[in-house]
């Protein structure tokens, strides 16, 4: 007799018994609803793209061979920080680029792009509610909006153009003065890093 016939015999198929299964694929559908919800959450919280009427203006400022140029953009860029880095980016500039963005003249933002260094700076923090520039800056910069004020403030790079001749502290004054309507706050930015001529003729372009 063979040896091996004595012991032949099966396996019961007892199935896969593996513990969890079943609360594994229920908890990763439970995950993936929470993640939509999330989502949907984030949606809720982004404001809506301001319309071509809100906008005032998205122009590029750099020193090309030491001369000022001022560059009209795209309209649509002043709902997209991401966009705009990308097209400042892009600009011959000799030291970079800076971009001025105005929506419905109460807030301005300001974005100066060096090779892979951005620096940000919005006049009103809590524009973010109202404005995706804004938003995007408060984004970009991790900030964490626990101020409860109903009174604007600034937020950013306030020494963005300190090289330029604008120091933090007067940038932060100018951005301080609501009174004041946001085209004619970066006019005169403009005008103190000195860009006032081809700023005004890239103005016109969108008036």
């Amino acid at each position: 007799m063979n040896a091996s016939d004595d012991f032949e015999f099966e396996m019961p198929n007892r199935g896969d018994d593996r513990p969890g299964l079943d609360e594994l694929d229920e908890l990763d559908d439970d995950v993936e609803v929470d993640e939509a919800d999330e989502a949907d959450d984030d949606d809720d919280d982004y404001p809506e793209d301001a319309t071509e009427d809100d906008i005032d203006l998205v122009i590029a400022l750099y020193r090309e061979d030491g001369q000022p140029v001022a560059l009209p953009l795209e309209l649509d860029l002043a709902n997209d920080l991401d966009g705009l880095i990308t097209q400042l980016r892009r600009m011959p500039g000799d030291a970079g680029a800076v971009g001025f963005v105005s929506v419905a003249d109460e807030v301005f933002v300001i974005v100066r792009v060096r090779g892979k260094h951005v620096q940000v700076f919005c006049s009103d923090a809590l524009a973010a509610d109202e404005w995706p520039i804004a938003h995007d800056v408060v984004d970009f910069l991790e900030a964490d909006l626990t101020d409860e004020s109903d009174e604007g403030y600034p937020i950013g790079d306030s020494d963005i153009l300190a090289d330029a001749g604008l120091p933090d502290f007067e940038l932060e004054a100018m951005a301080e003065d609501y009174d004041q309507e946001s085209t004619a706050l970066l006019e005169l930015i403009a005008k103190k890093i000195g860009f006032a001529a081809v700023y005004t003729k890239a103005v016109a372009t969108f008036e």
